[in-house]
């Protein structure tokens, strides 16, 4: 390296920063041959920002400074207008920060443009309003964040209408991959190609701890596949509990719960081979009629235990961290030591025991039901949790063991809201 560093001109060296064919990744570059739409799909930090601004670079610049590019009309659309400025175009990887001096374009920012000295024009646009891509026209276009756009279809619908300048009009969209019907349709069109990459991929330019890190936290979930390995996720055929039902079921903020329980689903062996013992946490607002109750899954302290003292203590401690008023486990293999494990460490936690008189797919599906109807909310990461949940079909689990962590789910669902008999305490603010 020294010795080509050595051998090239004081013009060849300024100029090599800004030579991105020289730094980048594969998954970075455009693929050969002719195709309308480039997909780079990637995890987190896998540099598709960066593959954006570059490649956009590419589509406007010319020989000079002045030169005409390819396109000189180019649709630059994220999910709001303030992502795509501080994201696209004044991101730390964004279009700004990528482009040499002399041909750095000026930021417009009443008309949300770029203005290159060559006269070409990038536009900002969200996808959260579609009709404003009715009317313009572009040779070319950059979509970032593709994925979450909340009005997809139709935002992507309209850009292709404007897609219209040129001789060959192409797009680039950059995005983390979820279960979403526009994508999945853009991945099967003929006329796209694909480049794809972990973050590891991308491992030079992350803070040292972040991959370590958030690998650990994520390990073994669909989130590690989504958001770290860059995966298009698909649902299991008949799931229970299809992605886009748990999206819709997250929420940010709690609302005074009355009444909070830690449901149980004790492993019948202890030690690393063992299976998990099912520990979760759901709170519920029980006022009013049955019919308007929601819950709210507010923990999965599942764990493989070393011993059943220690799946008994994190149970308790569970019950601790969020003022449970009970813990309800099942004993249909443990039988009473279930109890008895619990009160040689609390003798007087309040307890209630379960036994499964169905199957599981049976006592799952009024579960389940109740997410269908808007009455079950996620408010905390369950990515374990809703694993299971979504290989949870109604001929069985289709996952590797056992769900104990939807077991402990469905136990806790049924006590707080599918058992309507249960009195109701006063409402307890949070």
């Amino acid at each position: 390296m020294a010795g080509f560093l050595e051998g090239l001109s004081p013009n060849a060296l300024a100029a090599l920063p800004w030579l991105f064919e020289f730094w980048a990744q594969p998954h970075q570059l455009p693929p050969e041959g002719e195709w309308r739409t480039w997909v780079c799909l990637g995890g987190r930090g896998a540099g598709k920002t960066r593959a954006g601004a570059e490649w956009v670079r590419a589509q406007v610049e010319g020989a000079r400074p002045l030169d005409a590019g390819r396109a000189r009309r180019v649709a630059l659309v994220a999910e709001t207008y303030d992502q795509a400025r501080d994201v696209m175009v004044f991101g730390e990887s964004g279009i700004l920060a990528c482009c040499p001096p002399d041909r750095r374009p000026d930021w417009e920012a009443t008309r949300r443009r770029l203005l290159w000295p060559n006269g070409a024009v990038a536009q900002c646009f969200s996808a959260s309003d579609p009709e404003a891509l009715r009317g313009p026209q572009f040779d070319a276009a950059w979509c970032d964040e593709l994925a979450k756009w909340p009005k997809a279809d139709e935002a992507w619908d309209m850009l292709q209408f404007a897609l219209r300048l040129g001789e060959a009009p192409r797009q680039l969209v950059t995005t983390t991959p979820r279960t979403q019907a526009t994508l999945k349709a853009i991945l099967r069109a003929p006329s796209t190609v694909l480049t794809h990459a972990t973050s590891e991929a991308n491992r030079a330019f992350l803070a040292p701890s972040f991959l370590e890190e958030i690998r650990e936290r994520y390990r073994g979930t669909h989130l590690e596949r989504q958001e770290l390995d860059g995966e298009l996720v698909e649902d299991v055929e008949g799931t229970l509990w299809p992605m886009a039902l748990l999206e819709r079921a997250r929420v940010e903020a709690l609302p005074a719960l009355s009444r909070v329980v830690v449901a149980v689903d004790p492993a019948v062996s202890a030690g690393v081979k063992s299976d998990l013992c099912g520990i979760v946490v759901v709170g519920a607002v029980t006022e009013g009629p049955v019919e308007d109750w929601r819950a709210y899954v507010l923990e999965d302290a599942s764990l493989r235990a070393s011993s059943p003292s220690a799946w008994a203590q994190a149970a308790l401690d569970a019950m601790a961290r969020h003022g449970a008023e009970r813990i309800v486990a099942e004993v249909n293999q443990g039988g009473n030591l279930v109890e008895q494990v619990l009160r040689q460490i609390d003798p007087l936690v309040p307890f209630r025991a379960v036994h499964a008189t169905r199957g599981k797919v049976a006592r799952a599906e009024p579960v389940a039901a109740l997410y269908e109807q808007g009455r079950v909310f996620h408010a905390a990461r369950l990515g374990a949790l809703e694993d299971q949940m979504m290989q949870m079909t109604a001929q069985g689990f289709q996952g590797v063991g056992s769900p104990d962590r939807v077991d402990a789910l469905v136990w806790a669902l049924h006590e707080v809201i599918l058992g309507a008999r249960v009195a109701r305490p006063k409402l307890r603010t949070l």
